[in-house]
């Protein structure tokens, strides 16, 4: 199972209160509060924007990198969203794999299999392509001896595009079930695509996102099913104001702060460039409007969490442009101020050139996703959208002391 902090559950006396106690009125009043605020700050100068290789940053203190799946000249060379999870003592890391081209009509969901998460299993296929549909990974979910995995489905007839949601399951990693649809508190197929990003809060309830139809509009959602496929009710909150089939709000990922407060983080798709948060008092029922923060950002997918000491971080790249490097750990002992910064993997000579042509390829380290198991942090990734890399980073050297 995911890590369930111990501070969360001394906490969650004064979280289910404010649950109970929570209306529309209360949710008003908060927003009034927080509007045209930022939810996190930034110390000054952390980052050092004439130094972009590393933006003046040292590396993690041991950190290392390992790769999950190599593209080469006659394998699949488009390579994307990797997402780390452990399952009955082994790790596990999904991604969606192409001939060449992103979201391409042989798009399929591959995953592998590591004791240590250093050497790793050949890549198995989790999903495979279907007709007029682009199949993609939805990320991972452990219910006690059951693994499951989400996968988006993308018809390719859905105008303007949009998907929904599908999950397979396993008991030994290598036998799954046939995929079923995901369903919401009616029980009916959940009408849009799942963020790679479920995880749990202390008291079981499952948190995460979807961008829901018509086309791709970021909601939270959450679930009190353990097993994850049945239940999921949208979060109530006020998108920003962008285009009508898309959010401004895209790709999030959450923390949670020692009070119970939640904080969801979003790519900024209005390019501003900079990291996009919103916060619950109420178990993620209801949400304040996202607000512009000072974190900055590459227009890409990210990842939030915390670590077994309460505080809270997010890894992204913080270009303050499309670059896709340096890959970055922000941390922060209380979640709204985030004042230490590590790099995890450098531009310049720590970024090998793109090897292979692609539609929508791009050098850089892409849409990590994070994981935190026992002694360290595991940040999954996809380097130039080729190769499938996890920099493991030790806690202890990202704790407040």
């Amino acid at each position: 199972m995911h890590t369930v902090f111990a501070f969360l559950q001394a906490g969650l006396g004064r979280t289910l209160m404010v649950a109970l106690l929570s209306v529309a009125p209360w949710v008003t009043a908060a927003e009034s509060v927080r509007e045209n605020k930022p939810v996190i700050t930034l110390a000054p100068e952390l980052f050092d924007d004439q130094q972009p290789a590393t933006l003046g940053l040292k590396h993690a203190l041991g950190a290392e990198t390992f790769r999950v799946y190599q593209a080469l000249p006659n394998n699949r060379q488009y390579n994307h969203g990797a997402v780390i999870t452990k399952f009955k003592g082994r790790f596990f890391t999904q991604w969606q794999s192409s001939a060449r081209d992103e979201d391409a009509a042989d798009t399929e969901v591959r995953y592998a299999i590591s004791e240590q998460a250093e050497h790793w299993s050949d890549a198995k296929t989790l999903a495979p392509a279907r007709d007029n549909t682009v199949i993609t990974n939805g990320g991972w979910w452990v219910n006690g001896d059951t693994l499951v995995a989400y996968l988006n489905v993308w018809p390719n007839d859905i105008e303007p595009r949009g998907g929904w949601v599908e999950y397979v399951t396993t008991r030994d990693g290598v036998h799954w079930s046939k995929p079923q649809p995901v369903t919401d508190t009616n029980g009916k197929p959940l009408a849009g695509v799942i963020e790679q990003d479920v995880r749990a809060l202390a008291d079981g309830r499952l948190l995460t996102a979807v961008h829901v139809q018509p086309g791709l509009v970021a909601k939270p959602y959450y679930t009190d099913d353990p097993s994850g496929v049945t239940g999921w009710q949208a979060g109530v909150m006020k998108n920003l104001e962008y285009k009508p089939d898309i959010s401004r709000e895209l790709e999030p990922s959450w923390f949670q702060r020692q009070d119970g407060t939640l904080v969801m983080t979003f790519r900024d798709q209005a390019s501003s460039f900079k990291v996009l948060a919103s916060e619950s008092h109420d178990r993620g029922a209801h949400w304040s409007t996202p607000v512009i923060t000072s974190l900055p950002d590459s227009r890409a997918k990210q990842s939030a969490g915390n670590l077994p000491d309460g505080s809270a971080f997010i890894v992204n790249n913080p270009s303050g442009k499309k670059v896709r490097a340096p890959l970055v750990i922000t941390t922060s002992a209380d979640g709204e101020h985030f004042d230490r910064a590590y790099a995890l993997r450098s531009g310049g000579s720590d970024l090998p050139p793109q090897k292979y042509a692609g539609r929508y390829k791009r050098s850089g380290f892409s849409y990590p996703k994070s994981f935190v198991n026992g002694d360290y942090v595991y940040v999954s990734y996809a380097t130039s959208k080729e190769d499938i890399e996890i920099t493991r980073i030790p806690v202890s050297s990202l704790v407040y002391k």
